[in-house]
């Protein structure tokens, strides 16, 4: 804190050109000032003022550290500056990035604009593999590894998948007590939109086998949907079919051949200090997402 005295003393001076001004400036006696650059300039080893009966002046070394001096104080500025903004409100526009399933997640969106009116959402449902610098965006929500060195991340969950069906459809057409047993069964795909291709069900089986398709949908909840409804077998993700579940209108089959976990993260540009928008956003949906998981 004395180096910091000093070279305050030092830029006030430098920039009044007046030990006596600068000492007005910082509340203390121009003696004062005069002996901070003393001893300033004993510890550099350099003359930064040349000093006369009335004025004083930089010598080279002087103009070459002020230079110095005021990127320091800059810097320190812009540090109180941005540490002030964390303590702020949260409030602005918070662009987003989901993946397909996000609208699974609307539940928890909604609480978090209830508990943040100031937060303006705007959300995008991709399952694209966006770039979250270069595209803009301030926090993005994905399944999978995370590899880039620019990202702060935080993991908000785990979740599986399940095959599941209604019981109406089991009583109907049986329930199948191996992997082998879906060939006799009306099965319903997910396709990835981005690749086109059919979402590989997680299960542990011998012998190769095709799945039979009755209906593929690019997004899950229609496969929710056609699964309550009786018309077959899905892989669904855990979390996309909590309610269905607990209520009963889907039940889990071959749990014990299926090998899956997965987890969600939070990415968003690093930064010494989170804006308020993005830091409760994150704590928010860290708490809540998969709360009843």
């Amino acid at each position: 804190m004395d180096r910091l005295g000093s070279l305050n003393a030092f830029v006030q001076a430098a920039d009044t050109r007046s030990f006596t001004v600068a000492g007005q400036r910082l509340g203390v006696s121009s003696s004062a000032i005069g002996k901070a650059v003393a001893r300033l300039e004993e510890r550099l080893g350099v003359r930064l003022f040349h000093r006369s009966t009335r004025t004083i002046t930089l010598t080279a070394e002087g103009e070459l550290f002020l230079e110095r001096c005021r990127r320091i104080f800059g810097e320190v500025e812009a540090a109180e500056q941005e540490l002030a903004q964390t303590q702020g409100a949260a409030r602005g526009k918070l662009r987003v990035s989901l993946p397909l399933v996000g609208m699974l997640m609307m539940p928890t969106l909604s609480a978090f604009m209830h508990c943040y009116p100031e937060v303006e959402l705007d959300l995008d449902f991709t399952d694209r593999l966006v770039d979250v610098i270069d595209e803009g965006f301030d926090a993005v929500i994905r399944a999978g590894e995370v590899s880039d060195s620019r990202l702060m991340t935080r993991t908000l969950g785990t979740f599986r998948f399940r095959l599941v069906a209604a019981p109406e459809y089991l009583a109907r057409r049986g329930t199948p007590r191996k992997p082998s047993d879906l060939a006799r069964h009306a099965c319903l795909h997910h396709r990835f939109a981005t690749s086109g291709k059919l979402e590989p069900w997680p299960l542990r089986i011998g012998k190769a086998f095709t799945l039979p398709i009755a209906t593929v949908a690019n997004t899950i909840e229609p496969l929710i949907y056609l699964a309550e409804q009786g018309h077959g077998i899905a892989s669904l993700p855990d979390f996309a079919i909590r309610q269905q579940l607990e209520n009963g209108t889907l039940v889990p089959i071959l749990d014990r051949y299926i090998h899956h976990e997965g987890i969600f993260r939070m990415l968003w540009p690093s930064s010494r200090y989170l804006s308020p928008k993005i830091r409760v956003f994150v704590d928010f949906m860290a708490e809540r997402l998969f709360s009843n998981t």
